[in-house]
């Protein structure tokens, strides 16, 4: 699970540098604000591919996904990607969980 959702997350760290430089052309809001805003979010999805596995690592990443679509109230392109990359986040957890489960079965017979 925890390479699925790093993976997810490290997409949506590119994703977000790029809104980033939209914005900052096409919203009313300075160029500090929106790479402060931009930055917290990125750094917020590096940080989250270290505690994927600890506890709230999760929830935490549900919430940087319900952002990601609150973000398209300032860049409405966001509402979409932020839809895409929550069902990208639920895939990940979803299919992760089941990988992991079948590599201990095979662990456990081949032990």
């Amino acid at each position: 699970m925890r390479t699925l959702c790093a993976s997810t997350l490290i997409g949506e760290f590119f994703v977000i540098g790029l809104a980033g430089l939209v914005a900052m052309q096409l919203s009313d809001h300075s160029t500090g604000t929106v790479w402060l805003v931009c930055g917290i979010a990125m750094g917020l999805c590096l940080l989250l591919c270290g505690m994927i596995t600890r506890r709230g690592g999760l929830q935490l990443g549900w919430a940087l996904q319900v952002a990601l679509v609150a973000a398209g109230l300032v860049l409405p392109v966001m509402f979409f990607l932020g839809v895409v990359f929550g069902g990208l986040w639920w895939a990940s957890i979803h299919f992760g969980r089941k990988i992991d489960e079948a590599r201990a079965r095979f662990a456990a017979e081949a032990a």
